[in-house]
């Protein structure tokens, strides 16, 4: 008789690795489903930290290149050793999964790496590239997180036109960096290049930057940025890009008097928001009501 679960979790990010451990905690037989290598889901992997790892080590870097000198601290010519700051990026993210890792096993958890499909109540299919089986539980819990939502005239290559997970691991400081999106993401990596050397141009739909973030604040986070060196195109829809050699070619329209043009840079980051991971879940064929944007419909009380 196949194993039964008081609880399956599928996804193993902030929402997933703290439900298990907690579940686990008051008794509950629980079992994590995560397709990636580590657990932590985007935030411990490709995201959150990751990026502040990096917007650290280039905050350091920038300081000691340009503001040792005036605080009397002479350190000589700096020089860049990307190599070694995403070897410590590498190794924060490492030291924080290994952690999460080490608190499934201290609590019993069961692992399972594939990716889950929700068969129907109480059943979870986990595929192991290709290779199947089923998960029984009492209870599952959906928390498979979020991906970088793509612009379909400007699909991501990996190379010249990235998400985010592409941007933190670039192996070289790109020449010019362009960034559409002007929200949390875009800025953070917009940020880190532009300290370690790129020039970087952010391409931004609304009129302000940060849309949800109060006006005033978005304001002096405009004039920090631009006094810092970061270029800003606002009001500004991107049409199309195009890939020639090591170089793209952002094409652009403004949306105040409708002038059009295009810039070029050897990298774009696209950071227009991410989408719900829902995809592959069997939601629909499982009888689960989802949005048009894949997002799972749930009660007051977080039940589908």
């Amino acid at each position: 008789m196949a194993e039964v679960f008081d609880v399956v979790i599928i996804g193993s990010g902030p929402g997933g690795y703290v439900c298990a451990i907690r579940a686990a905690q008051l008794g509950l037989k629980t079992a994590v489903i995560e397709k990636d290598e580590k657990f932590g889901g985007t935030c411990l992997n490709v995201g959150c930290i990751p990026s502040k790892a990096l917007l650290d080590s280039s905050e350091h870097f920038a300081q000691a290149r340009d503001e040792f000198a005036e605080h009397g601290v002479d350190v000589g010519s700096v020089k860049l050793n990307l190599a070694n700051m995403m070897k410590r990026k590498d190794k924060v993210v490492s030291d924080l999964t290994g952690g999460v890792a080490y608190l499934f096993d201290k609590n019993k958890i069961t692992s399972f790496k594939g990716t889950g499909k929700i068969l129907g109540a109480g059943k979870v299919e986990v595929d192991s590239d290709g290779k199947k089986e089923t998960v029984e539980a009492k209870n599952i819990i959906i928390a498979t997180g979020s991906v970088p939502v793509e612009l379909p005239f400007m699909p991501n290559d990996g190379k010249n036109i990235v998400s985010s997970t592409e941007a933190l691991k670039f192996d070289k400081v790109p020449k010019h960096l362009i960034v559409v999106g002007g929200g949390a993401i875009g800025l953070e990596m917009g940020s880190v290049w532009m300290r370690l050397g790129a020039k970087v141009t952010v391409v931004e739909f609304a009129d302000k930057i940060c849309g949800p973030m109060d006006t005033q604040i978005s304001k002096d986070l405009l004039r920090i940025l631009k006094k810092q060196g970061m270029n800003f195109m606002l009001s500004t829809k991107v049409t199309g890009g195009k890939v020639s050699g090591s170089k793209v070619t952002v094409e652009y329209e403004e949306l105040k008097g409708g002038k059009k043009g295009s810039i070029e840079g050897d990298k774009v980051l696209v950071a227009v928001g991410r989408k719900s991971f829902t995809e592959k879940l069997g939601a629909k064929e499982a009888g689960i009501n989802v949005t048009d944007r894949g997002q799972v419909i749930v009660d007051e009380h977080f039940q589908t």
